[in-house]
């Protein structure tokens, strides 16, 4: 009976067991669907413009999909999904972490939006590695567990916001914690150093706050901390000293305090040291001179003082960076470091430094950048200084330097790009081998004592952009060339130069600036000075010219500031030279001048200090202090001379009509037989569909088709005519474009494409019986960017670049079912209206081709993205590109199509870019009209080049999304960025 009894429990007992295993079979575990339906509703929900999962279909078994892999090929089970850098975009499914054997998840550089699903992210225990870097997730971070055998956890560069979760200690398994290049905010959660087997923690860029938590010493496993660009606060603990496998510390751009701790002595592994950009104060603890591996030592933009011990800074002999500048360190220079010889950058810059700098410094190193100004240094420059053949910057400027700039300068430095020595005590002459440096783009040697007459010499310096020699005792004639056509700064002021200004001052087609006063120039003004087009300044006073000043000077177009005053001028001032709309500033006084005062332009607010001395000038408000012009009546020339004026006009008129009928008759054939069949008065045969139901109401068809004529003629372009029309019902004024493409169909979806503030709106389409086309447009009062761009200033261009930016995100992503791209996106296809100052981007019907697939519209420019050029297909990546072609332009104010501009160096626009924000120094590279502006806005100017080098990245996939550079120009205009790369951005203005 018993043995029955057992039977019958065991019988009971296995089938349990049976029950629980079907069960667990049905319903394993974080998997509510099968694999197959859980990784198509994945592809599902994602946008693939490059097709990376177009075999994720029924033809293949989905563990031979792209990305995908399962344990082994006998298995079914997921446990890999790798789609890094397909251009993804749309939500992620929540889904994905349904998948219960998966380990691995890498969609990082993509395109993805939205919030991180938390609902499943927190049952799916079997991941191990989850990376959604670089893409544009919103809302918090989803939530930890304790169970978790995640070990990477990399969220970084995405829009994250909230905390950090008070619970991330549970994630004790991490090895690997990113959340850098977020928005989050609060404190750092003490729980996070319970993660005792982390090795790489990075919180950067973020808008953390409070103190950075003492724990972090106990987790003595971390190789890597990276907690720079937030906003914390209080001393730096002194337990992080403990963590002896430390080799990158860098907690730079916050508000910490105090002094660097003395335990930092015992990070015997640590290689860099990053501390800038804080407001820590006193010195270097001794104890730091024993890391003896330490690399990069950069502790600049602080308030450490003290000296540097010479025996102590010998210790650290593999150092190839060290950056102490921004700082109040005194005593000597270390002799030492002449010694290291790995070391290449050395920037010890506004200190207090004194003394002599050593004498073999750069002899025994790999010296790269030398930056040793505004200290108080005396001596002479060292004569090695160049010895290891890689010198790009030399700056040394205001200190009390003094002797003869070495010759071997000349002739050992042909590496050298950038020379700033101004301001010290250097005497004696240039060398010939000095002005024969090919790489130099930038010069100032002002404010010193040189001697000798430069203008014998032939110089050729084929890559100079900026040359100031001004305040210096040179003489006699001025170069007719310096070896570069780049030049854009020329400043020779304040020197003994003699003679005229030389007529090959006209092949300077890139001069921005022009200072040539107070030394002792006579002779006129020559005419060729008017070919320097980009001029803005024009400094000449306190010299010895004579003759009339140059009407041709009011061709340059963007003269802002002329300065003619103390010279011998004589007759009138020019009419013309009040009507440049730029000139803001002037001055003629103490010349010979006479005749009526110029009533326009900036002659309306000048001043009477700038009119002085000038006995017979006359006219003018009461602020001139100017006599008031005796009328009188015409001579009896002015009759005929009139008669004369009237005649050339007449025929000048003539002659352009005939040019314009001419021209029609060279129309395309398409206008050429819709102007005809408009002329005919065929109304009837014309079908009008208006796209915005208020316009219907404000214009006829008959309004459309009486526009076309040649006296409302706005543009020809490739894509049409443009002509501008009025409505006789309501006075509404639009743009009627007769196309020149035969387009046979009108997309449904062209109401919601024009459905934007910064898109030119399209109000109707005609279409007439044959192939005839008409687009009718809002009319906006303003000037192309292509044209207005000099008249904006920096904010001006800012907000233009993010309406552009708006405009393109727009096509992009909210015109659905699908996507539109620009294709040829440029200055001249941006309004900038009068009244808002917003840009508005004119879009016409003929960009949908590309999306249709139709090539034939694709036009090569410099705009166009390298991959375009090759494939002739336009994308969503390729007007990215684009766009960061125009944002360069609006900081630059260069020609992208000018390529001549860019020299031997440099292929293109982007490359020349590139290199001068490699550089950091804004001077180089920054719009001389907004230079102004860029004092006060360094970090925006900064950030948004820093931005359009990404948008024009030669890998499409590295390029951000239209929305992820409407965010982040947004974020530069709030002030809100905070991923300067750039040391310091005073340093990369000034130095």
């Amino acid at each position: 009976m018993m043995k029955m009894v057992r039977t019958h429990k065991a019988s009971v007992h296995m089938l349990f067991i049976i029950i629980i295993i079907m069960l667990f079979n049905i319903f394993p575990p974080c998997q509510s669907y099968p694999e197959l339906e859980i990784l198509h509703s994945i592809k599902t929900s994602f946008n693939d413009p490059l097709k990376s999962l177009s075999n994720w279909n029924s033809s293949l078994h989905f563990c031979q999909w792209n990305g995908v892999s399962c344990h082994n090929s006998s298995s079914s089970h997921v446990v890999k999904i790798e789609l890094s850098g397909k251009n993804l975009s749309g939500k992620i499914s929540d889904k994905i972490f349904q998948l219960s054997y998966l380990e691995y998840i890498d969609l990082s550089n993509n395109q993805l939006f939205g919030e991180i699903p938390a609902g499943n992210f927190s049952s799916c225990l079997s991941l191990k590695y989850l990376n959604l870097s670089n893409n544009n997730f919103t809302g918090p971070l989803p939530p930890c567990v304790s169970n978790s055998k995640l070990e990477t956890f990399d969220l970084s560069n995405n829009m994250i916001s909230g905390k950090i979760p008070e619970n991330i200690g549970l994630l004790s398994e991490l090895k690997i914690l990113d959340f850098g290049g977020n928005v989050l905010e609060g404190r750092i959660p003490s729980s996070i150093t319970n993660i005792t087997n982390l090795e790489f923690l990075t919180l950067a860029s973020n808008q953390l706050t409070g103190e950075i938590p003492r724990g972090l010493g106990q987790m003595k496993k971390l190789r890597w901390i990276y907690l720079g660009y937030n906003n914390l606060s209080g001393e730096i603990p002194k337990e992080i000293g403990e963590l002896t496998c430390l080799y990158h510390l860098d907690l730079v751009y916050n508000n910490l305090t105090g002094e660097i701790p003395f335990s930092f002595g015992n990070l015997t592994n640590l290689q860099f040291l990053f501390l800038y950009l804080n407001s820590l104060t006193g010195p270097i603890p001794k104890s730091i001179f024993n890391l003896k591996k330490l690399i990069s030592l950069d502790l600049s933009g602080n308030f450490f003082s003290g000296e540097i011990p010479d025996e102590l800074m010998s210790q650290l002999r593999n150092l190839e960076v060290l950056h102490l500048f921004s700082n109040n360190f005194t005593g000597k220079i270390p002799s030492s470091l002449s010694y290291f010889p790995r070391l290449q950058y050395l920037q010890l810059w506004s200190n207090r430094f004194h003394g002599e700098i050593p004498k073999d410094l750069g002899r025994y190193n790999n010296l790269t950048v030398v930056d040793l100004s505004s200290n108080f240094l005396t001596g002479k420059i060292p004569q090695g200084i160049c010895e290891s053949g890689r010198l790009i910057k030399l700056i040394m400027f205001s200190n009390s330097i003094e002797g003869e700039i070495p010759e071997r300068l000349g002739t050992h430095c042909k590496s050298l790009q950038r020379i700033r020595l101004q301001n010290n005590n250097l005497s004696g002459k240039l060398s010939l081998d000095f002005t024969q440096l090919p790489r130099v783009y930038f010069l100032d040697l002002s404010g010193n004592n040189l001697v000798g007459e430069i203008g014998k010499w032939k110089w050729n310096m084929q890559a100079l952009q900026m040359l100031n020699l001004a305040r210096n005792k040179f003489s006699g004639q001025l170069p007719d060339s310096f070896g570069s056509k780049k030049l854009e700064n020329l400043d020779l002021s304040g020197n003994d130069f003699s003679g005229v200004i030389p007529s090959s001052i006209g092949e300077f087609s890139e001069l921005v600036e022009l200072k040539l006063n107070d030394n002792k120039l006579s002779g006129k003004i020559p005419n060729e000075i008017s070919l320097c087009k980009k001029l803005v300044t024009l400094a000449l006073s306190h010299n010895q010219l004579n003759g009339e000043i140059p009407p041709s000077l009011s061709d340059l177009p963007v003269l802002g500031q002329l300065d003619l005053s103390q010279n011998q001028f004589s007759g009138e001032i020019p009419r013309k030279l009040g009507a440049v709309g730029s000139l803001v500033q002037v001055n003629v006084s103490y010349n010979h001048l006479h005749g009526r005062l110029p009533s326009t332009g900036a002659f309306l607010v000048i001043n009477s200090s700038a009119v002085a001395g000038n006995i017979d000038l006359c006219g003018g408000d009461e602020n001139t202090g100017l006599p008031p012009c005796k009328s009188g009546r015409r001579p009896p020339w002015w009759f005929f001379l009139t008669c004369l004026v009237s005649f050339l006009f007449t025929f000048a008129l003539a002659g352009f009509i005939i040019i314009i009928v001419m021209k029609r008759r060279k129309e395309p054939d398409l206008i050429k037989s819709t102007m005809n069949n408009i002329e005919d008065g065929m109304t009837s045969s014309w079908e009008l569909q208006f796209l915005n139901s208020k316009a219907s109401k404000s214009i006829s068809i008959k309004d459309i088709l009486s526009s076309p004529k040649e006296e409302n003629l706005i543009n020809r372009g490739r894509t049409g005519t443009s002509y501008k029309g009025t409505s006789t019902i309501s006075n509404f004024q639009f743009v009627a474009k007769v196309l020149t493409d035969d387009v046979n169909s009108f997309s449904t979806n062209l109401e919601r494409i024009h459905d934007h503030p910064n898109i030119v709106k399209l109000i109707a389409t005609c279409k007439g019986s044959g192939k005839g086309r008409i687009l009718v447009y809002e009319y906006i009062q303003g000037k192309d960017l292509k044209e207005g761009i000099r008249g904006l200033n920096w904010d001006g261009r800012l907000k233009v670049g993010i309406g552009v930016a708006k405009a393109i995100r727009h096509l992009h992503w909210y015109c659905s079912p699908s996507s539109v791209v620009v294709g040829d996106l440029s200055l001249h296809k941006v309004i900038v209206d009068d009244i808002k100052g917003e840009a508005r981007l004119r879009f016409s019907l003929s960009k949908l081709q590309p999306v249709l697939g139709d090539k034939k519209c694709f036009i090569s420019s410099a705009y166009t993205a390298p991959e375009t050029r090759e494939s002739k297909v336009v994308t969503d990546k390729s007007d990215i590109y684009s766009l960061g072609i125009m944002l360069i332009e609006l900081l630059t104010g260069r020609n992208p199509t000018d390529s001549e501009i860019f020299g031997i160096l440099h292929e293109n626009i982007v490359e020349w870019a590139r290199y001068c924000y490699s550089d950091c120094h804004l001077d180089t590279w920054v719009d001389q009209i907004i230079r102004i502006d860029a004092l006060q806005n360094q970090n925006q100017i900064v950030e948004t080049m820093n931005l359009a080098l990404q948008c024009t990245a030669s890998d499409p996939n590295a390029r951000p999304s239209a929305i992820d550079v409407v965010k982040r120009l947004e974020l530069v205009a709030t002030g809100s960025s905070r991923t300067t790369t750039c040391a310091l951005v005073s340093k990369c203005f000034f130095n």
